[in-house]
């Protein structure tokens, strides 16, 4: 029962943090509390210093973009977007799959990682339908005869809104709200909008909304991380991490983006040595929130 209460915990919790090698998580929610109308600019502020970061040379493009260099050998580009005629998403979707080219070696994994989880969420909702079956067969027994409840092995309880059925490596948990069912590694929990799915044989958990507002994808030692705040105005980071370096070195790559609606857009895009970023990532953000406020 390891695995169905950590994940009824992580469901409860709704973190990042998993006891497995590999977790993908949603959230339908941000916090965007205290953050101002975002400033329509022209030009970059490029201060020489700012946090651990320092500038090299001078701004380039006439004020549109200015480099930054960090703690062992780590890179910031801070650059100003013009809309015109392109979306916000393709011009970010471009930063991501250039960013991530640098390491593809972690865009592999976690790609094999997601194939897998979605086989077993498959998996997970075809058990499910199975459980749901076996369940009102054994109410049907329950109702004849206690025959069911073997002592040592097997539980059923019943009680306003709550239902709940165990039998060996098998259970079947309904609540107000939420839903269980475990078989033996595996265990498919629903939570209001949330689904969560995780199999303990490939010590995965998948854990799925709706809204794509937070979306963290894990697995061994390398993450995918995805942030957008509600609302017309953008404001997203994207982040790529591994405990294993790029050839190039890289152990964290994104970016930090935001601007007005219509744009134009800040974007300050990070590759660092360190998958901690030994402050690289704070510091292009306070970058970004100079240009065009938080």
């Amino acid at each position: 029962m390891r695995l169905l209460l950590a994940t009824i915990c992580t469901a409860c919790l709704m973190t990042a943090a998993c006891d497995g090698d590999s977790v993908r998580i949603s959230s339908t929610t941000t916090d965007t509390g205290g953050k101002g109308v975002l400033k329509v600019i022209d030009t970059l502020q490029c201060p020489e210093t700012l946090g651990v970061l320092t500038r090299k040379g001078t701004a380039h493009a006439g004020g549109a973009t200015c480099l930054y260099s960090g703690p062992r050998g780590a890179e910031v580009s801070l650059q100003l977007i013009a809309l015109s005629d392109q979306t916000v998403d393709a011009v970010l979707q471009r930063f991501e799959n250039t960013l991530s080219a640098d390491m593809p070696h972690t865009m592999a994994e976690l790609r094999s990682a997601s194939a897998e989880a979605d086989r077993a969420q498959a998996s997970a909702d075809a058990a499910r339908v199975q459980a749901d079956a076996a369940a009102v067969a054994a109410d049907a027994a329950a109702a004849d005869a206690n025959a069911a409840a073997d002592a040592a092995d097997s539980a059923h309880v019943r009680g306003p809104g709550m239902a709940i059925d165990a039998d060996g490596d098998r259970a079947r948990v309904r609540l107000p709200g939420m839903s269980v069912d475990a078989d033996g590694d595996k265990a498919s929990v629903r939570i209001g909008g949330f689904s969560i799915n995780a199999d303990d044989s490939s010590e995965s958990v998948d854990i799925s909304s709706s809204d794509d507002s937070v979306s963290i994808q894990a697995h061994d030692d390398a993450a995918e991380i995805r942030t957008s705040a509600p609302g017309e105005a953008t404001r997203r980071t994207y982040m790529l991490t591994d405990r294993t370096p790029a050839d190039q070195g890289w152990r964290l790559v994104g970016f930090e983006a935001r601007g007005p609606v219509g744009g134009p857009i800040v974007i300050a895009t990070v590759r660092a040595k360190d998958r901690d970023s030994d402050g690289v990532f704070d510091s292009a953000k306070d970058l970004v929130t100079l240009n065009v406020g938080e």
